[in-house]
């Protein structure tokens, strides 16, 4: 077991004859005690500094774990997000392709029903340049014919008017 200052101070030598001188043994062992519990002091302080650091290392390595537990979350989580972001966008592709297709498909669609019509107008058009110029041509027909000139020469006879009038 560990001396205390109290120990040294109240420590008793046996005395002989031709001894040691007792003023300087115990101002030598005053001097000891009082080094001695400066020592003890300084270890006590020190040890009390020990258990703060100790302490204060548990507490940071407490911290660290958490910080590595939220580094490790945060990490998954921006896995997580990364990978979803990454199948929204695959989806938002095909989503967009499909419509592409759908899109194109129908402007064909219209296309082909306008060159239908288009083809339609066309038969429409020419079935009427045929029948108007068949038309044109009968009424020319009309114009070409002799009978423009009999009515021209006609000239209605007196008594013929006389008699229509007395008639109605």
């Amino acid at each position: 077991m560990a001396l205390s200052p109290l120990d040294i101070h109240n420590k008793e030598f046996s005395r002989g004859f031709r001894g040691y001188d007792e003023d300087e043994v115990n101002e030598f062992l005053e001097q000891i005690m009082k080094d001695y519990e400066n020592v003890l002091e300084e270890n006590k302080t020190l040890k009390n500094s020990l258990k703060e650091t100790k302490e204060k290392i548990s507490h940071f390595n407490s911290i660290e774990e958490t910080l590595q537990k939220s580094i490790l979350i945060a990490q998954e989580a921006a896995e997580d997000v990364r990978r979803n972001s990454l199948q929204e966008s695959k989806l938002i592709v095909k989503e967009a392709e499909k419509n592409a297709d759908r899109i194109v498909n129908e402007a064909l669609s219209r296309a082909r029903k306008i060159a239908m019509e288009i083809e339609d107008l066309k038969k429409q058009s020419k079935v009427f340049r045929n029948r108007f110029r068949m038309l044109i041509e009968a009424q020319l027909d009309m114009i070409k014919t002799d009978d423009w000139e009999r009515l021209m020469e006609y000239r209605p006879d007196a008594e013929e008017l006389e008699a229509a009038s007395d008639v109605e």
